[in-house]
């Protein structure tokens, strides 16, 4: 529906979930903030649905927070007020990143603030070459490090490129995210969502389990103390996945040279 803040389409084992608020370039206001979480939240017990891919209606991804669209009441005080607008969001990227489904991010136009942020939890990012991003929060006299981006970023350009940008508020150019590895590819417009879509199609001709556990390890292992420890954890999710039906019928198909056909047992 066009009031609905986000729309939900599926494509086979992906769907795609867009942003819906266009004539606001998508602005994070508390409707669409708990439309997402609510979501993604959902996914966790919806394990039919193999891959997300996130995307928006308009010229813009997400031009950020929409301050306005956050209404107190009167029934609670301003701390507590911007307290449940800021864990609100950031409870939407923890719950991103706790989906066992892989994210590919697509993002066009501004993708500033906490717009930024929603492409930094997802798991791949394509992007269009007007793409600009930015970790807007200085620029406004906060700090630079909000919403998870002192997480996500160093991780995913490096600790100098990330300072760089947190520590301005400049905006990051699609050419300039393709090269510091935050962008896998930069497409044309036209070309964005059938780029995330054949991605998704990709993941999801792997076996299902084999997926989720895949994104669990990559989430864990980012932030492993020690290879032993990485290893360990690889190491225990392959034995259970040994002892899976999945895993028969993977060596089977590759040996008759078919595609396999994946149950999730």
């Amino acid at each position: 529906m066009a009031d609905d803040p986000i729309l939900i389409q599926r494509r086979g084992a992906a769907e795609i979930v867009s942003l819906n608020r266009p004539q606001a370039l998508n602005t994070l206001d508390e409707p669409l903030t708990f439309a997402l979480r609510d979501y993604f939240a959902g996914l966790a017990e919806r394990l039919d649905v193999r891959v997300v891919v996130l995307r928006a209606e308009g010229r813009a991804f997400c031009a950020g927070l929409d301050l306005g669209g956050w209404e107190n009441d009167g029934s609670r005080g301003t701390l507590q007020h911007y307290w449940r607008l800021q864990r609100a969001i950031t409870g939407l990227l923890e719950l991103m990143r706790a989906c066992p489904q892989p994210i590919i991010g697509l993002g066009h136009g501004a993708a500033c603030g906490a717009g930024f942020s929603l492409l930094l939890a997802s798991d791949v990012r394509f992007g269009t070459s007007d793409l600009r991003m930015n970790a807007a929060y200085i620029k406004v006299g906060l700090g630079g490090c909000d919403l998870g981006c002192s997480y996500f970023l160093p991780r995913l350009v490096g600790a100098s490129v990330a300072s760089e940008y947190m520590l301005t508020g400049r905006f990051m150019t699609a050419d300039k995210a393709l090269s510091c590895g935050l962008l896998s590819e930069v497409v044309a417009p036209d070309a964005l969502l059938d780029t995330g879509l054949a991605l998704a199609e990709e993941m999801a001709a792997n076996a299902p389990m084999g997926l989720r556990l895949t994104k669990d390890a990559i989430n864990r292992n980012l932030d492993a103390r020690s290879l032993s420890d990485a290893m360990a954890l690889e190491d225990r999710q392959q034995v259970m996945m040994l002892m899976s039906e999945d895993f028969e019928e993977g060596v089977a198909a590759f040996r008759e040279r078919r595609p396999p056909q994946y149950r999730d047992r």
